[in-house]
């Protein structure tokens, strides 16, 4: 029956491929509040489960949050968060209350969950036009998707835009820093494994491999690559 593929070992919660939760900070999401509340910004944090730097907030109303720090803001800071809140760098407002072509990040994908788009360094996106009942969204990815006009999210670009002009130059640097955030490095293809490892691999000949489609009746392990098609050949008209 061969073995357990990578991709099914990862996720079961042995120590090797377990988050290293302990040593992030906490989550970095909007705060769910009614009305307008001002915040502070009282310290910039990196946090190794996060690409980009991490600001603390200290609310009017004494609580303390982590939010995904914007291009340019500094300790010291005054933002804002909720309804009529001030267009600063880093303020959180409802879609609905932002003009069109402002750029944001941190963008909720359902009112009220904290924030699920656009958070990586160096992102932003753009709200391109405005409707009643939905928002249209330039994505960093150049795709444009709708969204409720209820969802909150930044106002900015957010930090650490350099951080991937900078080359790794060596494999070993490259695997301790996906080793802070314990991600499986390096990705190995399965033609390039043993056979025993992998429904692809075997055979040191020159041309490795298995076909990437998997049979009708193939069992859990052996169902990987492309899955299988109702009939194979050129469609005759």
């Amino acid at each position: 029956m061969g073995k357990n593929l990578i991709q099914q070992a990862r996720g079961k919660g042995g120590p090797t491929y377990r988050a290293p939760s302990f040593r992030y900070f906490g989550k970095a999401s909007h705060l769910s509040h009614k009305g307008l509340l001002g915040a502070e910004v009282v310290d910039l944090l990196k946090c190794p489960g996060h690409s980009a730097p991490l600001a603390v907030l200290r609310y009017d109303n004494s609580i303390m949050k982590l939010i995904i720090a914007p291009e340019g803001i500094r300790v010291g800071d005054k933002i804002q968060s909720g309804e009529g809140a001030s267009m600063e760098k880093g303020s959180s407002l409802k879609l609905k209350e932002i003009p069109e072509g402002a750029l944001i990040y941190n963008i909720e994908n359902q009112p009220g969950d904290g924030g699920k788009f656009v958070r990586a360094s160096g992102n932003f996106a753009k709200i391109v036009t405005k409707a009643p009942g939905s928002i249209m969204v330039l994505l960093p990815s150049k795709k444009k998707k709708a969204f409720n006009p209820e969802c909150r999210a930044s106002i900015g670009v957010v930090a650490g835009s350099g951080r991937k002009e900078k080359p790794f130059l060596k494999a070993g640097r490259k695997f301790f820093a996906m080793k802070a955030k314990n991600k499986l490095w390096p990705s190995v293809s399965g033609t390039s494994q043993n056979a025993v490892d992998h429904p692809f691999g075997g055979t040191s000949s020159a041309h490795k491999g298995k076909p990437t489609i998997a049979p009708k009746n193939a069992p859990p392990g052996r169902k990987v690559g492309a899955i299988h098609p109702r009939r194979t050949g050129r469609k005759k008209k």
